[in-house]
């Protein structure tokens, strides 16, 4: 099978933000439940999944969505691979979870396979394959770079793809009406719009925010040593 012609025209910011948000990606996303799973097998009440999704989109998503914005300014600035080192320290200072770091990680992995796909020959999707296993939200810098996709939409992605992650994988942990979750999305969203703006407009790495999430941390943590489980994080 020969593989499609490379694009050869810039698709819409808004297009390349559905592509990421859309959990059919092929980029191993429906293997992860945005920690929900880690949450629920410690012990949280189902009740306590929409204050979950609002926590985690103020602390988890906000990080990883800084971290590509950066991404997204420092290749956009024509950085090498070399120029991502600090960002990814920031990064990784901001997940104390060797398991949340490892599982951005392959995520990562997945998303560099897609963009090597769709853009070979691009110099930030190149900068990312110098890199060893570059965290998720770097990748998708690389690809916002590429693109030229706004940075406000790629800060909404990374909110609203986490938390349906996680309201995806609650219907196979905890059945439930599938049309409740979707007003559990949209609340969580809603809670950080304020932030967009801000994080929308980071250049520095030092200002990526660093809002902390200690249960979830453990929890993932105690994850990754479980073998009875549905999803990998």
């Amino acid at each position: 099978m020969t593989a499609p012609a490379q694009l050869s025209t810039r698709p819409a910011s808004l297009t390349v933000a559905m592509l990421l948000a859309d959990g059919r990606l092929p980029s191993g996303g429906h293997a992860h439940s945005a920690g929900l799973e880690p949450a629920l097998l410690a012990g949280m009440s189902t009740e306590d999944v929409p204050a979950y999704l609002v926590g985690r989109a103020r602390t988890t998503s906000l990080v990883e969505a800084g971290t590509a914005v950066v991404a997204r300014h420092r290749l956009r600035d024509g950085s090498s691979g070399h120029g991502l080192d600090e960002v990814i320290d920031h990064w990784a200072a901001r997940t104390p979870s060797a398991a949340q770091r490892e599982a951005s990680r392959l995520l990562g992995r997945g998303v560099l396979r897609l963009a090597a796909r769709l853009w070979p020959d691009a110099g930030a999707v190149q900068a990312c394959l110098e890199l060893t296993a570059p965290p998720r939200p770097v990748v998708v810098g690389a690809i916002a770079a590429v693109t030229d996709m706004d940075s406000r939409d790629l800060v909404r992605v990374f909110v609203y793809e986490d938390a349906q992650t996680a309201a995806a994988a609650l219907l196979k942990l905890a059945p439930t009406d599938p049309a409740v979750p979707v007003g559990w999305v949209l609340a969580a969203c809603t809670a950080v719009e304020e932030f967009v703006d801000a994080v929308a407009e980071l250049t520095d790495p030092a200002g990526i925010p660093a809002g902390s999430a200690p249960h979830s941390e453990g929890w993932a943590e105690a994850h990754a040593l479980t073998n009875r489980r549905l999803f990998r994080a």
